[in-house]
């Protein structure tokens, strides 16, 4: 199964980061052992000074799909969860400044947690959907997926311009704004729709 992430996909996190506006989806890959499951914790690496969270709505494929068209990719997935992409920040500027690939930055082990998922039949409009996470307590990421650049549609044709998805891919989707560091002792939290999706502590 593969793990794709989609980059710069909320205006405000790319004035964030000051990065360029996206005129296509952007997306890099995270391997299965990036996985980190069922609310376990996180330990920080000892390569990095500067773990970052990013919260984002991810989809699971349950298709077998090439060239999807966009008007039949809502068919290509069964369920909505939340995930958030651990981003060595440190590691992926120093990467970006000398023009290399920054996988290691963002696809080293446990750095893809993943929630539970929610069949799609339980959203109304897959377009307006709300999340949030909370770190200690105090909330520092809120999106709607109204907000996205691209639409799950838009990225599911692109991604499937270039590569096969097969059942049980799992596509992260961006992040809003309020990105921020991880320290040993916090708990993070994430909602989505208002239901805790997401409770774990660093370690």
């Amino acid at each position: 199964m593969k793990i794709i992430c989609i980059g710069l996909n909320y205006k405000d996190h790319i004035k964030e980061l000051n990065s360029a506006y996206p005129e296509n989806p952007v997306f890099f890959l995270k391997p299965e052992s990036s996985l980190l499951r069922n609310g376990k914790d996180f330990y920080l690496p000892g390569f990095s000074e500067n773990i970052q969270y990013e919260i984002e709505v991810v989809l699971r494929i349950n298709r077998l799909g090439k060239h999807i068209q966009a008007k039949f990719a809502h068919r290509y997935y069964d369920a909505i969860g939340l995930g958030i992409d651990f981003t060595a920040r440190d590691l992926q500027k120093k990467c970006k400044e000398n023009g290399l690939p920054w996988e290691i930055s963002k696809a080293f082990d446990g750095s893809a947690v993943i929630s539970d998922f929610i069949p799609v039949e339980e959203f109304r409009n897959t377009e307006n959907i709300e999340f949030s996470l909370y770190q200690n307590e105090n909330i520092m990421q809120s999106g709607n997926t109204s907000d996205m650049i691209f639409n799950f549609s838009e990225i599911i044709e692109y991604i499937s311009k270039f590569m096969t998805l097969k059942i049980g891919d799992l596509i992260y989707t961006g992040t809003p704004s309020g990105v921020g560091k991880v320290s040993i002792g916090d708990n993070l939290k994430a909602y989505l729709n208002g239901r805790e999706m997401i409770n774990m502590k660093i370690k």
